[in-house]
Protein backbone atom coordinates (compact mmCIF):
# COMPACT_ATOMS: atom_id res chain seq x y z
CA UNK A 1 0.00 0.00 0.00
CA UNK A 2 1.39 3.67 -0.86
CA UNK A 3 1.48 6.47 0.84
CA UNK A 4 -0.21 9.35 -1.17
CA UNK A 5 0.26 12.48 1.31
CA UNK A 6 1.56 12.25 4.66
CA UNK A 7 0.23 15.85 7.11
CA UNK A 8 1.75 16.26 10.65
CA UNK A 9 -1.11 17.11 12.78
CA UNK A 10 1.00 19.67 15.03
CA UNK A 11 1.35 22.10 12.00
CA UNK A 12 -1.63 21.39 9.77
CA UNK A 13 -4.46 21.98 12.24
CA UNK A 14 -7.93 21.17 10.74
CA UNK A 15 -11.23 22.73 12.33
CA UNK A 16 -14.49 21.35 12.16
CA UNK A 17 -15.50 23.23 8.46
CA UNK A 18 -12.01 21.97 6.56
CA UNK A 19 -12.54 18.66 8.59
CA UNK A 20 -16.21 18.02 7.02
CA UNK A 21 -14.23 19.14 3.48
CA UNK A 22 -12.70 15.91 3.74
CA UNK A 23 -15.17 13.79 5.21
CA UNK A 24 -18.14 14.65 3.35
CA UNK A 25 -17.37 12.87 0.08
CA UNK A 26 -16.45 9.12 1.75
CA UNK A 27 -18.36 6.60 1.68
CA UNK A 28 -17.65 5.32 5.36
CA UNK A 29 -15.75 6.90 8.27
CA UNK A 30 -14.69 5.22 10.94
CA UNK A 31 -13.84 6.62 14.23
CA UNK A 32 -12.12 4.67 17.38
CA UNK A 33 -11.93 5.90 20.55
CA UNK A 34 -10.40 3.58 23.11
CA UNK A 35 -11.16 -0.44 22.86
CA UNK A 36 -14.67 0.61 20.91
CA UNK A 37 -15.14 2.05 17.16
CA UNK A 38 -18.06 3.33 15.53
CA UNK A 39 -19.20 3.58 11.82
CA UNK A 40 -20.74 6.32 10.10
CA UNK A 41 -22.33 7.37 6.68
CA UNK A 42 -21.46 11.07 5.81
CA UNK A 43 -24.37 10.60 3.40
CA UNK A 44 -27.28 9.30 5.82
CA UNK A 45 -26.08 10.01 8.75
CA UNK A 46 -25.92 13.69 11.21
CA UNK A 47 -22.94 15.81 10.40
CA UNK A 48 -22.55 17.06 13.82
CA UNK A 49 -23.12 13.59 15.39
CA UNK A 50 -20.18 12.48 13.18
CA UNK A 51 -18.02 16.06 13.53
CA UNK A 52 -18.54 15.51 17.79
CA UNK A 53 -16.54 12.08 17.38
CA UNK A 54 -13.96 13.03 14.84
CA UNK A 55 -12.75 16.23 16.77
CA UNK A 56 -10.57 16.59 19.18
CA UNK A 57 -11.16 18.59 22.76
CA UNK A 58 -8.76 21.28 20.95
CA UNK A 59 -11.08 22.02 18.07
CA UNK A 60 -8.87 20.27 15.80
CA UNK A 61 -9.23 16.39 13.72
CA UNK A 62 -8.30 13.68 15.78
CA UNK A 63 -5.19 11.95 15.03
CA UNK A 64 -4.45 9.86 13.60
CA UNK A 65 -6.61 10.46 10.34
CA UNK A 66 -5.92 8.37 7.12
CA UNK A 67 -8.18 8.12 4.04
CA UNK A 68 -7.72 5.38 2.41
CA UNK A 69 -9.36 4.95 -0.99
CA UNK A 70 -13.02 6.05 -0.17
CA UNK A 71 -13.03 5.53 3.47
CA UNK A 72 -11.92 7.63 6.59
CA UNK A 73 -10.45 6.41 9.74
CA UNK A 74 -9.91 8.51 12.91
CA UNK A 75 -8.33 7.83 16.15
CA UNK A 76 -6.59 4.36 16.70
CA UNK A 77 -7.61 1.03 17.99
CA UNK A 78 -5.21 -1.89 17.52
CA UNK A 79 -7.94 -4.54 16.36
CA UNK A 80 -9.95 -2.12 13.82
CA UNK A 81 -6.23 -0.62 12.27
CA UNK A 82 -5.51 -4.68 11.87
CA UNK A 83 -8.30 -5.14 10.16
CA UNK A 84 -8.81 -2.21 8.11
CA UNK A 85 -5.75 -2.46 6.32
CA UNK A 86 -6.17 -6.14 5.98
CA UNK A 87 -9.08 -5.67 4.00
CA UNK A 88 -7.39 -2.92 1.76
CA UNK A 89 -4.50 -4.83 1.14
CA UNK A 90 -6.75 -7.51 -0.01
CA UNK A 91 -8.70 -4.79 -2.18
CA UNK A 92 -5.61 -3.64 -3.68
CA UNK A 93 -6.14 0.00 -2.45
Amino acid sequence: MAVGEVVDARTARLDAAAAWALLQNVSRITVAKGKKYTTWNPRQDNREDILRQVMGPSGNLRAPACRVGTEFVVGFNEELYGKFFSEKSKEGV
